[in-house]
């Protein structure tokens, strides 16, 4: 047997694992920096701030007096202030009865409660401000797309005869005038009405006069993007590539290709494909049954092989403003927290499968695959995973940051905290859900489809 063989393999675990790693260390390098910096700013004294756990590699103490520390397992980090008996912020009373009044003062559980509660709510709040960046900086990077619609770069395709060229501006396609780009509007009505053939006639505007031109259908089935985990990922299937044909059925149109999918049924699909630069190929692939976020809310299970479409030229674009960016960013972040409760609450009532929940596992293929498509793809999943892991933390359960806050409103009501038996008991029953959720999440990851 050739050791030579498993190289590509093994370089591609790697991949995945570094991808996994660096991902999660800046989304608890994050985290962990809002509950530091908001305790500092309340006057909570941090006396280690940890990225990892396990022995320490490296550390130093800055002239705050917190250790920085790099720890030698890099799945998640700490701070653990004055008074904490642990990394989970547990009460260390025999400490705290040696201290004089006002070093009280500096720790988690002797600081007035406005304190203790923004300490702990900024680790999520963080996550949400470097996903709304996040967001932000690809949108501006990116653009928006300029109205009327402009043929930016011309996409290679296995199509001859394309007169369309870069600055043409798209009045109309086969007599059908563009929606409004400005306005939002979506072009469902116009891809459904056009032919079926590989050349359409464009009306288009060019160097100030208005003239025909041909050019090819406006969404072909070009792959524009991969999901992780899916079927065209396994296989191979690149960002570039298009679908010739499925089963010997040629398709010119994405949406012939998705009609074809979604009537399935999850049969094996021989599809021929072709490559920028003129190679051809043929690979045989099976969709896989996929529960998908509706826009009214819900969930629709359909099957997919995981490609995206996209326009067959990409649009030229246009600056998108500061504020712009940032309320688009709000909202794409505020997609992702309803899209996740909504399907929280769908998997628990049995309306989709469990195995639409990931564990560590799960995570790190998803971490490696967006990495091999590219910084900005990665940038963009990093992002996604930090309003994730800030929801998860705002969830009620003890050990969380949720169940912080949930024993810190009781305070509130209550005047007084809940008694040391009650949050022993509470923190232990809080720890062994964690546990079985993630051992349910990593027993998916092994054993789901």
């Amino acid at each position: 047997m050739d050791i030579l063989t498993f190289l590509p393999q093994f370089g591609n675990v790697f991949m995945t694992i570094l991808a996994f790693v660096v991902a999660l260390s800046v989304i608890v390098a994050v985290h962990e920096y809002g509950h530091y910096i908001v305790g500092r700013w309340s006057g909570i004294k941090a006396e280690v701030f940890s990225l990892g756990f396990g022995p320490v590699l490296y550390s130093r103490i800055d002239r705050h007096g917190t250790r920085w520390q790099l720890a030698a397992l890099p799945f998640g980090g700490f701070v653990k202030f004055l008074g904490d008996s642990d990394a989970a912020s547990g009460k260390d009373g025999a400490a705290m009865s040696q201290l004089p009044p006002e070093r009280l003062r500096q720790t988690m559980h002797g600081a007035p409660l406005w304190a203790r509660t923004a300490t702990v709510a900024a680790g999520p709040v963080f996550n949400f401000v470097l996903s709304i960046l996040i967001f932000s900086a690809v949108m501006m990077t990116g653009g928006k797309t300029a109205d009327p619609l402009t043929v930016g770069a011309l996409k290679p395709l296995p199509v001859e005869g394309i007169t369309l060229e870069p600055g043409d501006q798209v009045l109309a396609i086969e007599g059908q005038s563009l929606p409004d780009v400005a306005g939002g509007e979506v072009y469902d009505d116009l891809i459904d009405g056009l032919p079926m053939e590989p050349l359409l006639s464009y009306e288009i505007e060019r160097d100030g006069r208005r003239q025909e031109a041909l050019g090819p259908q406006l969404m072909p089935p070009l792959i524009s993007g991969l999901a992780p985990q899916s079927a065209a990922f396994a296989a191979d299937l690149r960002a570039g590539d298009v679908i010739t044909s499925v089963n010997d059925m040629p398709v010119v149109a994405f949406s012939q290709l998705k009609d074809v999918v979604e009537g399935s049924n999850g049969a094996p699909l021989a599809l021929s494909m072709w490559r920028p630069g003129g190679e051809t190929y043929d690979v045989t692939i099976t969709p896989r049954r996929v529960d998908e976020p509706q826009p009214e809310g819900g969930f629709q299970t359909q099957w997919r092989i995981g490609i995206a479409g996209g326009m067959a030229f990409e649009p030229a674009t246009e600056r998108l403003g500061l504020f712009e960016a940032m309320g688009d960013a709000v909202g794409q972040t505020g997609e992702i927290i309803q899209s996740s409760l909504s399907g929280l609450y769908h998997m628990v009532t049995g309306a989709i499968s469990s195995c639409n929940m990931s564990g560590p596992i799960g995570i790190a293929q998803v971490s490696g695959a967006m990495a091999s498509q590219g910084a900005q793809s990665f940038v963009w999943f990093i992002a996604v995973l930090s309003t994730a892991v800030g929801l998860l933390n705002l969830f009620p359960v003890p050990v969380l940051d949720g169940g912080h806050l949930v024993f810190y409103a009781y305070e509130a009501v209550t005047g007084r905290p809940p008694s040391e038996r009650a949050l022993r008991i509470l923190m232990s029953v809080g720890l062994t859900l964690v546990l079985s959720l993630m051992l349910f999440a990593l027993f998916n990851d092994i054993f789901c489809p």
